[in-house]
């Protein structure tokens, strides 16, 4: 695999095996994202004032081409958890009302949902699902369906477990059952392709900062036309008070006071970047380098994955188990203080887990790295 290490800002003296918490950003994005942050110095009332709407439009011109829906569909964000308060907050839910959501969603966002069930009084449910098959998922989920379910949250590609969860056939079920749709897609955009208005959810977010590999700070939140009535502002500004014919979405999440829209502005440059380099054959070689590293460690552990053998559960993120003797802030640490590895390790669901993320700049002496340092400190 040829490895674009050169184009990123990273210390070269670390094993950097995890892009899927913050990304890194391409030096011609990073060149890009300055050129705008030294333009709005130059004169701050001129780019706010009179040029920030416009300048916004027209990269979300460009983010919907990437997406597959109208610019309008989508307004910025800083991330997804930020997108994800905004929709939730906005609807109105109340005791004997339930919210379903696997158990591998992000944590953040499960704390997000039982802070709000507890004000509220709804329930917020977490429904145990099986990774044998797709079909089995699907049927493992709707088993928590009931006709109190007003909401379905669930991640397109999970943060715990590294898996691509196959979402389509939930959302067209819950359609049927007007049961209202929201996406967490925080690793998706650059990962793996999404056409917004096809998949068919009512609300979806999704960080561009990182597998993108956008700035730092940049999401959006997609909401369909018939659903954009919902949302309200989790801040409220000017677009409280919209002029007639401006968009009360947009306006009403756009602008919440001053604040660098730099990293929004470079979202062009990031797609233009991944085009340039035909991401297509570096996101195949990502996962085959991903897979390999799973099936590595897998092999050293004896511990099989928590999902079935089929190519279909991740692309450049996987999850691998380790032993339950292991003591992953200990491993972790060890990782990065002796062997200069960065990589995530945590406990989900009572499994230990290490999470390896591959992108464009890796190669395969990375993964050779983390498993010779595996093979010492397990």
């Amino acid at each position: 695999m040829y490895s674009l290490n050169s184009l990123f800002l990273l210390d070269p003296k670390i094993t950097f095996l995890n892009h899927g918490s913050f990304g890194a950003t391409p030096k011609p994005v990073f060149r890009e994202y300055q050129r705008w942050q030294r333009e709005l110095e130059v004169q701050p009332v001129e780019f706010l004032g009179r040029r920030a709407t416009g300048l916004l439009a027209e990269s979300r011109v460009a983010l919907g081409r990437y997406l597959g829906t109208p610019a309008d569909n989508l307004v910025y964000t800083q991330n997804v958890t930020v997108s994800m308060n905004i929709v939730a907050r906005s609807l109105y839910l109340e005791a004997g009302d339930e919210v379903l959501a696997s158990d591998h969603e992000y944590g953040a966002m499960d704390r997000m949902w039982r802070f709000l069930s507890r004000k509220r009084g709804f329930a917020y449910l977490n429904q145990p699902v099986e990774l044998t098959s797709h079909a089995d998922f699907i049927e493992s989920f709707w088993r928590g369906v009931t006709p109190r379910t007003k909401v379905i949250f669930l991640s397109h590609v999970t943060s715990p477990t590294a898996l691509i969860f196959p979402i389509r056939e939930i959302l067209q079920r819950a359609r049927e059952k007007n049961i209202i749709t929201i996406i967490d897609g925080a690793h998706v955009p650059g990962q793996i392709a999404l056409n917004l208005d096809e998949l068919g959810a009512d609300f979806y977010g999704g960080n561009l900062h990182k597998w993108l590999c956008a700035p730092k700070g940049v999401g959006f939140l997609y909401a369909r036309p018939e659903m954009q009535n919902l949302v309200e502002p989790l801040i409220v500004s000017w677009g409280y008070e919209p002029e007639a014919g401006v968009s009360p979405f947009l306006d009403l999440n756009e602008w919440s006071g001053t604040r660098d829209i730099s990293a929004a502005l470079s979202v062009p440059a990031a797609i233009e970047f991944q085009a340039a380099h035909n991401w297509e054959r570096v996101r195949e070689a990502c996962h085959q380098l991903a897979r390999n590293a799973q099936r590595r460690i897998c092999e050293m552990t004896g511990l099989p994955p928590l999902h079935s053998i089929d190519d279909v559960w991740s692309r450049q993120m996987v999850a691998a188990p380790l032993p339950a003797s292991v003591d992953v802030s200990q491993l972790k640490s060890r990782l990065y203080d002796e062997f200069k590895i960065e990589v995530p390790v945590h406990e989900w669901d009572g499994n230990k887990l290490i999470r390896i993320s591959v992108q464009g700049y890796n190669v395969e002496k990375d993964v050779d790295a983390l498993c010779r340092a595996l093979a010492r400190l397990l």
